[in-house]
């Protein structure tokens, strides 16, 4: 008989005081207004970290959502994603004030440069001795493209485009301007490095140019363990030559597997194994001792959810300003710069018609998917039917009132995984990569390890003509 399916758990949180779960900072026992913090990070990274979770997945958005009633007033009054800091900045605190557990970060391609990205994810991969993750985005927010001088974002496609040759350059430097033993620190000699051993990346596309070597010596993964969340069609090609973790947010587990099924039939078509993609899912939930403990927690956490803020949130993730239709017009498909899987998940992937009615009813807390609530073992039951029954690998658990809810999964729920054999016991050693699928760093077959072994070829083929 086969072993249970173990998943994968991370602590879904935001550099913000309103993530998903909008409003509830207002909560009396709510710490997340304290992100500005660094006890607040390193508190959050202890406390999962003795939950043995592999990750501390933090969001971001450039720009501010000012899609609902066309103005950011709604967001910044109810403090939807706004005001944000930037993720990379509390990852080296709370991983000193740990030893495993890995930090996932988000960074967008349409506003950064490879040269320049490239240096800050391998720097943290340093610091953090091999637990970096870079959660990939190519953003969808018109205020983001206007606050670096653009009139509006580029189109959707068009980013993933970009993104794409974006990626061979981050490849390139991470993978093959030094060699493993470039390093030398030679304190007799007086060598630091190697200058055989290190070379320039020379990469001449349609959106970049490069001609430089990488400036960090490689990290202990090299490549950070790449993460993505868009399940559009063009995001599914992108996530099947890319993405060894992938983020959906499916709303039941039939809805969710088809997403799941495609994702998978991607990487075939890619040349990779379609388990090679570990399928993360968000799941919202509110866990107590009894149901009925858990029932009255959701009742008072209610009163503190904000229906003005996930409309902000949500008009800004599709392009579509719910404000404007009346409460039961049916919302259309409109293929738009926003993210496309959100219009998708309320259109032509619904098996219901969505109006801004429904939307609102849906929202329990702060959010258009509304949480599980339950005992700890009906919690447990919920999330291995979503492992067996959606083909998921694990799941993004994003805050509600923090941090008695991570302490809550915590020391209700892990054990009930652990002993069922759906939950680790303890970490395995080494890099994130490592823990997550056995090896440091990028195999093949997947893009980047063939872009770094072509290019060692390319090397060596170099030297024989030389010699």
């Amino acid at each position: 008989m086969s072993k249970p399916r173990q998943m994968i758990l991370n602590a879904f949180d935001m550099n913000c005081a309103g993530h998903i779960n909008h409003g509830l900072w207002s909560h009396p026992r709510d710490r997340s207004a304290e992100f500005g913090s660094l006890d607040y990070w390193v508190n959050l990274a202890r406390v999962a970290e003795r939950g043995l979770f592999d990750a501390i997945f933090i969001a971001d958005i450039a720009g501010v959502y000012d899609v609902y009633k066309g103005s950011p007033a709604p967001s910044l009054l109810t403090g939807a994603q706004v005001p944000v800091n930037d993720p990379l900045l509390v990852v080296p605190t709370m991983a000193y004030a740990t030893q495993n557990i890995g930090f996932g970060v988000t960074v967008s391609t349409s506003y950064e440069h490879p040269y320049i990205l490239a240096r800050r994810l391998s720097t943290l991969d340093h610091l953090t001795g091999g637990r970096v993750g870079w959660n990939i985005v190519t953003g969808y927010v018109d205020s983001a493209a206007r606050g670096v001088g653009r009139d509006a974002q580029i189109d959707h496609d068009t980013r993933y485009d970009i993104a794409d040759e974006f990626l061979d350059v981050a490849y390139k430097l991470w993978e093959t301007s030094w060699d493993d033993d470039a390093l030398l620190v030679d304190r007799e000699r007086r060598i630091f490095a190697d200058p055989d051993k290190v070379r320039p990346v020379r990469h001449q596309g349609e959106h970049y140019r490069v001609d430089a070597i990488h400036m960090c010596a490689p990290s202990p993964q090299r490549t950070p363990v790449l993460f993505q969340a868009g399940s559009s069609t063009r995001g599914r090609r992108f996530a099947a030559r890319h993405a060894e973790c992938v983020f959906t947010f499916g709303p039941t587990p039939a809805a969710n597997r088809s997403v799941v099924r495609e994702i998978r039939e991607e990487a075939v078509r890619a040349g990779r194994d379609p388990y090679d993609i570990r399928v993360i899912v968000s799941q919202s939930l509110v866990v107590g001792r009894t149901r009925k403990e858990a029932e009255e927690k959701l009742a008072d956490y209610r009163a503190h959810a904000s229906i003005e803020g996930a409309l902000a949130h949500f008009s800004s993730s599709t392009g579509i300003d719910f404000a404007k239709f009346d409460l039961d017009e049916p919302i259309p498909y409109v293929k738009n710069d926003a993210n496309n899987s959100a219009v998708e998940a309320i259109t032509t992937r619904s098996a219901q018609v969505w109006t801004v009615r429904k939307i609102i009813d849906s929202i329990v807390l702060g959010s258009r998917v509304p949480p599980f609530v339950g005992s700890a073992e009906e919690v447990a039951d919920h999330l291995e039917s979503w492992v067996d029954d959606a083909d998921v690998d694990g799941f993004n658990l994003p805050r509600t009132v923090t941090p008695e809810c991570l302490e809550d999964f915590v020391d209700l729920v892990v054990p009930i995984l652990q002993e069922r054999g759906r939950f680790k016991r303890e970490y395995a050693p080494g890099p994130l990569r490592q823990k997550l699928f056995g090896h440091p760093r990028l195999a093949a077959p997947h893009y980047g390890a063939r872009l770094r072994d072509a290019a060692r070829v390319a090397d060596g083929a170099a030297a024989r003509s030389v010699a």
